[in-house]
């Protein structure tokens, strides 16, 4: 099997999704020998970033015009010399969909789409507008002519038939590297303890009330709040991150708030091993890997039921907060009125969690399965809806 992997940008630019691609990718290839090639728009991060891949071929292709739609005339003739059996499709809304509808309709060959979060109802809603025009015109037939779309969550399958899909779906969640011997940090001896946030600094992600609650929290006078930090990590996208700064200073706050930029790499891992809790008061996700490293590094999270990953809950290992600024507050009290024991206990089911269903060794057999049903040399996995 020659499977090619797509994308917009197979850097750190994509985010969390660039973890998955190289993750499952990564997997395939120790497990079953996949041939996998990658093809990708270049961006300013492109070749910096390329050793994530380790020895899988990468390729990536200049873009011309606005890099908000990504047009690469070079593509498709790339994917086309490239005499693969199946393409694998991360993420929608750029030129790469063209692209691999193009690609499909010239090879006579197969292709899925993991969707990323991409057509829940925020998502949608978000940039409604220009979502329409690019549906209208390359996007919805992108979509229907798949032969199958990945979905991380039940939550996302519900998305997808919402928008009117009906084809297959393999639901099969996205998996982390987990890290070995991760210890939890209690906050001792008068150490500052640290809520973290970390991911891509969009509006979607709740952290203007985040500020509004750490603002009321610093107001009614527990003591407690005064031993934490709030740390914001990640990439800005679009400014947000200096509107935040902005507001931060303006609630008066800028002494508990700390902004500590990008962390990959061993910068990444540092700032969880620092952390004593994770929070995420999104108003929309996928399945945020974030929140699954966090966990790996046995650390108690704080998510909204938008995060859409109901088993942090069942398991105990998660605080269910709101996206409102009051019940962000509702949780942050719950969070540091806990003993360092019972914080140690939380990050501790979450990180069993984690080992048990979100391994990318489990993920790749699932994946392996699905692309043989696609290519007709295996029965339907179960993975694998219909309805």
């Amino acid at each position: 099997m020659k499977l090619g992997v797509l994308t917009a940008s197979a850097s750190n630019k994509a985010g969390g999704m660039f973890g998955v691609m190289i993750g499952q990718s990564k997997a395939l290839n120790a497990i079953f020998k996949t041939k996998i090639h990658i093809f990708g728009l270049e961006d300013e991060l492109s070749h910096r970033d390329q050793a994530g891949w380790g020895a899988l071929p990468v390729t990536t292709c200049k873009v011309q015009g606005p890099g908000m739609f990504g047009y690469s005339p070079n593509l498709v003739p790339i994917l086309g010399e490239a005499k693969l059996d199946l393409l694998h499709v991360h993420g929608l809304w750029m030129y790469t969909s063209i692209a691999s509808t193009r690609w499909a309709r010239g090879e006579q060959k197969p292709y899925l789409i993991t969707i990323h979060g991409m057509l829940d109802q925020w998502a949608i809603h978000n940039s409604r507008t220009k979502k329409l025009i690019a549906g209208w015109l390359y996007e919805n037939t992108h979509l229907r002519n798949a032969a199958c779309l990945q979905a991380g969550t039940m939550a996302e399958v519900r998305s997808i038939r919402a928008y009117g899909l009906r084809n297959p779906i393999c639901l099969i969640p996205h998996g982390i590297e987990i890290p070995g011997n991760t210890t939890f940090k209690e906050g001792e001896g008068g150490r500052t303890r640290e809520l973290l946030f970390l991911g891509r600094i969009h509006p979607k992600k709740g952290l203007v009330n985040l500020l509004h609650a750490w603002y009321a929290l610093q107001q009614d006078g527990n003591a407690r709040i005064r031993e934490w930090v709030l740390t914001i990590a990640g990439w800005d996208q679009g400014g947000h991150e200096d509107e935040l700064k902005a507001l931060s200073n303006q609630l008066g706050i800028q002494e508990s708030v700390r902004f500590v930029g990008p962390q990959f790499g061993a910068d990444k891992k540092s700032t969880y091993s620092g952390a004593q809790a994770f929070i995420l008061p999104s108003f929309s996700e996928g399945l945020p890997l974030a929140v699954l490293e966090a966990w790996s590094y046995n650390l108690p999270v704080l998510i909204t039921p938008e995060c859409n990953i109901p088993e942090g809950f069942d398991a105990a290992a998660a605080i269910q907060i709101g996206t409102e600024s009051n019940k962000i507050v509702t949780g942050i009290s719950q969070l540091i009125t806990m003993t360092d024991r019972e914080r140690q206990s939380m990050g501790a089911r979450g990180k069993q969690l984690v080992d048990k269903k979100f391994s990318w060794n489990k993920i790749a057999r699932e994946l392996h399965s699905v692309y043989q049903w696609m290519l007709g040399l295996g029965e339907k996995p179960d993975c694998v809806l219909t309805t």
